[in-house]
């Protein structure tokens, strides 16, 4: 017999089927015993009156909670039944795994009368039993949005002939931007693990592809401890060829996020707001753009935000979060790109203009960066003597020699997909990976 998923089990009605899945609680009685079954697509309560099923009480009456179970049984509609009016009657059960005791509380109990309250564990503690975590609706749901995000994304970008690349992760050059790295050991010398696909993508621009995109790891050997940054995470990097200026390359992140955002409103818009009281917004277009300096200048008129004339050359930290205030303020918007940074804080790799004025930008969502994105410098001399004046031509020597024999004008960005699932959900980075890694965090 074949397994019925729950959330099919009504067009079953009437007949014995098999489903398979988590027992998420059991309630137990004299004459009674009801058992709620939840597998990724849903919940199911199975009824089992002992009289008439003797034979199945002792195995039923074993099963604890996260117990994974089989059982057969006949479909019958109930209208009391809360869980979509339905239930199962079963006839044959099968324990496949019995759960002992849980060590975390995944989510806080509120008191009875009988039972004091109960609070839910810290995120630490529940990283470390993160497999027992990610069975709840919440962090299923979390993922489920992640997967429909990142496949709008990549559908988006196929349909406009974009190629798939992988690139490598293990890179001989120890930096690409004076980042810190990872080192391994590489047989009888040292390898570096890669910050970005940036070098391989633009590889991919001199070799002629034209449009190319990665999903795939990156590594940050930073010691931050902060609700937003992780020592590894996953990225969406692509790449194009042919553009005019930064603006194209802004357009297509515009493109990019619309898709993501329309394809999990229209999907799971209600299971989110539900289980996380959280709306998507898809943007409209175009998004509001704002120099730097006139960004700290209306940061300090309207917030009174004033940092010394050293600092103006960057986004702060603090700058990032009030600049979600004040584009909704100004724009009823969610988004902001902020342009015009000083060449000093920026990559040796992006394109100046005529000023100096790197050709590049931040894209800030609710307060928090998702995105350096820019246009390339694609000329082999300007290239060079840009990382000749950051240190770093001997760094990326092999990386230079791609500008050598002809290469288009070309741009990209990188998204991190943590840190959007992170805000779509409003959840730190920690509860919004599927398993996190900081400086001090390498299990499980």
């Amino acid at each position: 017999m074949n397994r019925v998923k729950i959330r099919d089990i009504k067009q079953y009605n009437g007949q014995v089927v098999k489903v398979q899945g988590f027992v998420e609680n059991v309630r137990n009685s004299k004459a009674m015993l009801f058992l709620v079954l939840k597998d990724i697509t849903g919940k199911l309560q199975i009824t089992l009156e002992k009289s008439a099923q003797l034979d199945l009480v002792e195995d039923f009456e074993k099963l604890t909670a996260d117990s994974v179970v089989t059982i057969e049984g006949k479909v019958v509609e109930n209208d009391y039944v809360k869980m979509g009016g339905v239930e199962l009657l079963p006839t044959a059960i099968k324990i496949e795994s019995l759960a002992t005791a849980l060590p975390i509380v995944r989510k806080a109990i509120a008191a009875t009368k009988k039972q004091a309250a109960v609070e839910r564990s810290g995120i630490d503690q529940r990283i470390d039993y993160r497999w027992i975590d990610l069975r709840t609706d919440e962090n299923q749901l979390m993922f489920q949005i992640q997967t429909c995000f990142v496949a709008a994304i990549r559908d988006y970008l196929l349909k406009n002939e974009f190629i798939e690349i992988h690139t490598p992760k293990l890179i001989a050059a120890a930096s690409e931007s004076g980042s810190e790295v990872f080192e391994v050991k590489y047989f009888d010398t040292n390898a570096y693990l890669a910050q970005s696909p940036q070098f391989y993508k633009q590889m991919a621009m001199a070799s002629g592809f034209e449009r190319i995109y990665e999903v795939g790891p990156v590594f940050r050997a930073e010691k931050s401890f902060t609700s937003k940054h992780a020592t590894e995470f996953s990225c969406f990097d692509l790449e194009f060829s042919y553009i005019t200026g930064m603006e194209d390359v802004m357009q297509m992140e515009e493109d990019v996020l619309v898709a993501g955002l329309s394809a999990v409103k229209e999907k799971y818009g209600e299971k989110l707001k539900e289980l996380f009281d959280v709306e998507i917004v898809v943007p409209s277009t175009p998004f509001p753009r704002i120099k730097l300096k006139d960004l700290y200048v209306a940061l300090e008129n309207e917030f009174g935000y004033a940092i010394d004339d050293s600092e103006k050359g960057d986004m702060t930290t603090e700058a990032e979060k009030l600049s979600y205030e004040w584009v909704k303020k100004h724009y009823g918007h969610e988004f902001l790109f902020v342009t015009d940074f000083d060449a000093e804080k920026r990559a040796f790799y992006h394109m100046r203009d005529e000023n100096g004025v790197p050709q590049g930008y931040d894209l800030i969502w609710k307060g928090v960066e998702i995105t350096t994105g820019a246009q390339r410098e694609h000329r082999y001399d300007i290239l060079k003597a840009q990382a000749d004046e950051k240190g770093l031509a001997e760094d990326v020597k092999f990386y230079l020699e791609f500008f050598k024999y002809g290469c288009p004008p070309h741009g990209g960005f990188g998204l991190g997909i943590d840190r959007l699932t992170m805000l779509i959900f409003n959840l730190s980075i920690k509860d919004a990976m599927f398993l996190f890694r900081s400086p001090i965090r390498l299990t499980p």
